[in-house]
């Protein structure tokens, strides 16, 4: 059988790209039933019997190193959260919500890149400090000026790396600054919203120097943390860990209860009151999903 990688899937077609070159596949019957449960994904290593007429049936999914849950993409070794510096401006709660999805998915490697520069008005040693001071790398870019491109470049060498962000802030521009021959669709921001209508359709991964991969997907304004548990939250947030076991009450939520450690230090200043915040809105917006479904279910 030949070993490939998943670049793209695109409605019921895996794009496997192996020594013979990419070859269009389907799935093997035991697999289809698995499909709506991320059982394919781009960025799996698989097994595929060619047939005669140049395509292939897939065999068997090797196991991932990884998985990032939304864009589903399988063994990445990093990936670059794109927010633009203005129009739109960067959201810190949406900002919070992918970088626990990235903590969630097991990403080891996060860099916080922030796009359109060129607009932004301030000191720009001071954006975004907080998060520099927990340890997530910031860099400030301009696709239009190239500032900070080649910063970038030299991070995505070797590297499977996954961009995400929410829509609008030229995260497919950027790309194609990088390298033109990514010839990526671009899209225009609305004068009335600020926002970007979504030109990427589906995940793929593009070939990207020495061996690596970058991976453009589908904008989206929302992070889907289905499955997750309001007890894996605090793991998500890395300045958590000198306090976490250290609060008065076993089990604890980190919200309400006394002698939190977590909470004193948020009100002293330890961990930033942005991030605080940020933790307590997701973990409200966990519980009320879970309630949501476990209505659905009795229905």
């Amino acid at each position: 059988m030949l070993q490939g990688r998943v670049i793209k899937a695109y409605n019921s077609f895996f794009y496997v790209q192996t020594d013979m070159g990419l070859v269009t596949c389907k799935l093997r019957g035991k697999f289809k039933k698995f499909r709506q449960e991320l059982g394919v994904v781009p960025g799996d290593w698989v097994s595929l019997d060619a047939l005669p007429d140049g395509t292939g049936v897939i065999e068997e999914v090797q196991p991932r190193i990884q998985l990032l849950k939304r864009p589903a993409v399988a063994n990445l070794t990093q990936v670059v959260l794109t927010f633009a510096a203005a129009q739109p401006d960067v959201h810190p709660l949406l900002l919070n919500r992918f970088l626990v999805l990235a903590e969630w998915s097991g990403m080891e490697k996060i860099l916080i890149c922030v796009n359109k520069m060129d607009l932004f008005v301030g000191n720009e040693e001071n954006f975004l400090q907080d998060y520099r001071a927990i340890g997530y790398e910031v860099l400030p870019v301009s696709a239009r000026e190239g500032k900070g491109l080649e910063a970038l470049r030299q991070r995505l060498r070797g590297e499977t790396t996954v961009f995400a962000g929410p829509s609008g802030v030229g995260k497919s521009s950027l790309l194609n600054a990088i390298d033109s021959r990514l010839a990526l669709q671009t899209g225009v921001i609305s004068e009335k919203i600020k926002r970007g209508r979504h030109t990427t359709r589906v995940a793929e991964l593009l070939p990207y120097g020495g061996g690596g991969y970058i991976v453009d997907t589908p904008g989206f304004s929302a992070v889907d943390l289905m499955g997750m548990e309001p007890e894996e939250l605090p793991a998500c947030f890395p300045e958590f860990a000198p306090y976490l076991g250290k609060c008065r009450f076993s089990p604890c939520s980190h919200s309400h209860e006394p002698g939190c450690a977590v909470k004193e230090a948020a009100e002293a200043g330890a961990v930033a009151r942005e991030r605080y915040e940020a933790y307590l809105a997701i973990r409200t917006e966990i519980q009320e999903a879970q309630k949501l479904s476990q209505k659905k279910l009795y229905r």
